[in-house]
């Protein structure tokens, strides 16, 4: 305010809002489990001569591909972002205030009043991870995920001879023929995991991604066990949700290097009647069967792809 120059109060600026953007170049929520408090700047005050005060930029923030972002108070989901670029506005920013020389009317040439600005949306959130593979590789834990995903691809999971060594999802990228599939490596799937039993609900969610599942099943182990083992997969499968279970999918036995283990899965198909699709005999550690399997999966992908 000027006296006996009149309103000359310009307005104040916006402030940023607050954006999360898919970045093709991450593949893990990592960097927030140590930075997750994020905020966008204030705009600028209004200045004299009715000056107005610059708008902040907007905060956009990277999230990898297959990012579900949810509103930890309420429990909305407010985005599932698969493409790269796609963005989400999380949190909007303020708006800047009047100036006085916004006040000005016939009745009052000289107002000395302003309005101030709003303040922008704080909100919590919760971001999930679901990661996007073509096939997948499910099984109890043992049955060899890990051995053939190092066999097939240059990713290098975590092996060894006791369950649950793979907590996390693992991705490789299978060159074959001339073409590439992105499989993953899944957790173990235990009895109970439709309620969220072991890793469960980690590894049913990373497995509604794919466009198709290989079931491995160990057969060095008893024909009894065997059974057991592919029911377990096929009813966690359906409880969890039908259009996981009637997912295209191939059966693959592994460990056909070990004595028996070939007899023991023949023996066991006369039992578990698996729904339609191939049944391959693999070894990792030699190799056996290895081709046909990756032949396997250039057919569910595109037969995939043909029925979308």
């Amino acid at each position: 305010f000027v006296p006996r120059g009149g309103p000359d109060g310009g307005d104040g600026g916006n402030g940023g809002s607050v954006l999360l953007e898919v970045s093709p170049n991450l593949s893990t929520l990592l960097d927030f489990r140590y930075r997750n408090l994020f905020k966008a700047a204030r705009g600028q005050h209004g200045m004299g001569k009715n000056m107005h005060g610059k708008g902040a930029p907007d905060r956009r923030i990277a999230v990898p591909p297959g990012t579900i972002v949810t509103d930890a108070d309420s429990g909305e989901i407010l985005a599932d972002l698969t493409r790269a670029g796609e963005t989400v506005l999380v949190a909007k920013g303020g708006r800047g205030g009047r100036g006085n020389s916004a006040f000005t009317s016939s009745v009052n040439q000289a107002p000395d009043q302003a309005e101030p600005g709003r303040p922008g949306r704080e909100r919590r959130l919760r971001l999930e991870l679901k990661l996007i593979a073509e096939i997948g590789l499910i099984g109890l834990p043992n049955a060899g995920k890990s051995t053939l995903l190092s066999r097939i691809s240059r990713a290098h999971p975590k092996i060894a001879e006791y369950p649950f060594t793979t907590l996390s999802p693992v991705l490789g990228v299978v060159s074959h023929r001339d073409e590439e599939i992105i499989v993953a490596d899944l957790p173990g799937l235990i009895e109970g995991a439709h309620r969220g039993v072991g890793l469960g609900h980690r590894f049913l969610r990373h497995a509604e991604r794919t466009e198709g599942l290989i079931h491995l099943i160990d057969a060095s182990q008893d024909p009894e066990g065997i059974v057991a083992a592919y029911r377990t997969l096929r009813d966690e499968m359906g409880k969890f949700g039908p259009d996981l279970a009637a997912r295209p999918t191939l059966l693959a036995f592994t460990k056909m290097d070990l004595t028996g283990a070939r007899e023991n899965a023949e023996r066991a198909l006369a039992s578990i009647r698996p729904p339609a699709g191939e049944i391959h005999f693999i070894s990792a550690a030699t190799g056996e069967g290895i081709a046909p399997l990756l032949d396997g999966m250039l057919a569910l992908r595109k037969r995939q792809t043909h029925v979308a």
